[in-house]
């Protein structure tokens, strides 16, 4: 465990741009997703989206694809 974590400080050393990078996709993505979330009032998919760290793809399947499917089942009146 300790070599890995050596590891990624090494990677972070040597491309700390490229961190930079990931770090405001990441945060541009997990913010959109969360502010969808709270606005929609879906509790379980805040508290989600707030703890798993998945580089931004749950949060653009969220934003794009979930949050749409319960925008749909409103408007039938499934819900």
């Amino acid at each position: 465990m300790a070599n890995s974590f050596s590891s990624v400080q090494a990677l972070i050393a040597q491309n700390p741009v490229l961190f930079v990078l990931i770090m405001a996709w990441v945060l541009y993505w997990k913010g959109m997703a969360l502010w969808k979330a709270a606005r929609k009032n879906h509790q379980a998919w805040f508290i989600v989206l707030l703890v798993l760290n998945t580089l931004g793809i749950l949060e653009i399947l969220y934003i794009y694809v979930f949050s749409e499917r319960m925008k749909e089942r409103v408007r039938k009146g499934d819900q």
